[in-house]
């Protein structure tokens, strides 16, 4: 008798574990799952702020871009950041901050817009409370500096959107752009692409799409937003840079290894390139990041249309992304399902 109660002692505390470790593991399992905010659809509510620097001609951006968003069917709301100036930027801390956690807390937005980048989301970041946005998701949308706040949402397993802002709406060479983001916003769909180069490195990789704005990335390592490269698709893009700037943030990405696993690389537009005409860097951008790359395996692909100038399409940052790199051409494609 004690023999089989010794034997039903051990069955029922090995069923304990496996039910202990299943249950772990479907936890876990939700736990990695990306928060993806619902798609918009007429009627909801969306927000514009400025959480970086203000722009000039403010008051005619900001009526463009209501008028493109009501013409979408969409209810906007302007916020406090709108109008205010400190130096560069659009209000102090305290204002920036108090403006873009209103919009992340109100249950009834449903997106929130950057009104444009510049300087300034890292000033503020660390202080801002996700704790009601992660009961109530919702789009948050920019680039430049906005890829702060990207970083901020993939550390907490959120989806967002790096396109377009409305300092862009109303110049007619975002047409494309524009369109692009409201198909990612009401549809769940992107699809980027770009004519082949000979420095596209071909192949294919289906992850999730991290990345934005070079010197953002960079300036996030060692942060608690020191953004994980593993087995993602890295998007980099950057403006107004020298050559030797580029190499050097390069040469820190690979050197902090986040160039070293990843599934891809897709390069967007490295713009308004600055060079030492009396001492030239000596290579294109291409050879340059080529050179950082070359003894990994993953696919390259250049001349995105993610970028400072127009083009610059809409994709899902944090999302599993599709990249196919031919000798015909790029596409990087996504499809969110809700």
């Amino acid at each position: 008798m004690a023999i089989h109660l010794k034997t039903g002692l051990k069955i029922l505390l090995f069923l304990l574990v496996l039910h202990t470790i299943g249950i772990s593991s479907i936890t876990h399992a939700k736990q990695t799952l990306p928060i993806t905010p619902s798609l918009l659809k007429p009627n909801d509510v969306v927000a514009i702020v400025a959480p970086a620097w203000w722009v000039p001609n403010e008051k005619a951006i900001i009526e463009a871009t209501t008028q493109k968003l009501r013409a979408w069917g969409l209810e906007v709301v302007v916020g406090n950041t709108i109008g205010a100036k400190d130096g560069q930027f659009a209000g102090s801390e305290e204002v920036r901050l108090a403006d873009v956690q209103t919009m992340l807390d109100d249950p009834n937005i449903k997106a929130i817009f950057a009104l444009r980048g510049g300087h300034g989301c890292a000033r503020i970041v660390d202080d801002l409370d996700f704790t009601n946005f992660l009961q109530h998701p919702k789009w948050v949308i920019g680039f430049s500096d906005i890829t702060t706040l990207h970083l901020q949402l993939h550390h907490i397993g959120a989806v967002s959107i790096h396109g377009v802002m409305p300092k862009h709406f109303p110049d007619p060479s975002y047409k494309s752009s524009i369109a692009s983001l409201k198909t990612a916003l009401f549809e769940g769909k992107a699809t980027i692409l770009a004519e082949p180069t000979s420095n596209n490195r071909l192949g294919e990789a289906k992850a999730p799409v991290v990345g934005g704005n070079l010197i953002i990335i960079c300036s996030n390592i060692g942060t608690q937003l020191d953004v994980d490269t593993k087995g993602k698709i890295l998007v980099l893009e950057e403006v107004g840079e020298k050559f030797y700037t580029i190499d050097r943030l390069m040469v820190q990405l690979k050197r902090s290894g986040k160039l070293q696993h990843l599934a891809g690389l897709v390069i967007g537009g490295i713009t308004d390139l600055q060079d030492k005409p009396e001492m030239p860097f000596g290579k294109t951008i291409e050879e340059l990041i080529l050179h950082h790359v070359a003894e990994y395996t993953y696919p390259v692909a250049f001349h995105m249309p993610i970028s400072h100038e127009p083009p610059n399409m809409a994709f899902f940052h944090g999302a599993e992304g599709n990249l196919v790199v031919t000798k015909e051409q790029t596409i990087l494609s996504f499809d969110i399902q809700e």
